[in-house]
């Protein structure tokens, strides 16, 4: 693994290329974007799936109890279940990254 740095792009970076690309205005840009996100986390938190055709599927995954150490002291302890969010990109998604 390298430890070169990756570019990354911020939120803000996104609204700013998607307006470009749309030619909509960075405001109204945001409201979509701000609405979308909030929709996807709605539908996670009430356990729904939301998959978007070429590029992919958020779920929420249940990760259930488990043994853990505390690297502290060394001494066993138990990790309770959880939900988390998670995504799969689709083969059109990966397809392009490749």
């Amino acid at each position: 693994m390298t430890t070169e740095k990756v570019a990354s792009m911020q939120k803000t970076d996104f609204i700013k290329a998607v307006s470009i690309k749309t030619g909509m205005s960075q405001k109204d840009t945001k409201v979509i974007i701000d609405a979308a996100l909030d929709m996807i986390a709605d539908s996670l938190a009430s356990g729904k799936r939301v998959t978007l055709t070429g590029f992919g599927t958020f779920e929420v995954r249940e990760r259930r109890e488990r043994e853990g150490v505390n690297p502290q002291t060394g001494s066993k302890i138990t990790i309770a279940a959880t939900r988390t969010p998670g995504f799969t990109a689709s083969s059109t998604l990966k397809e392009r990254v490749r």
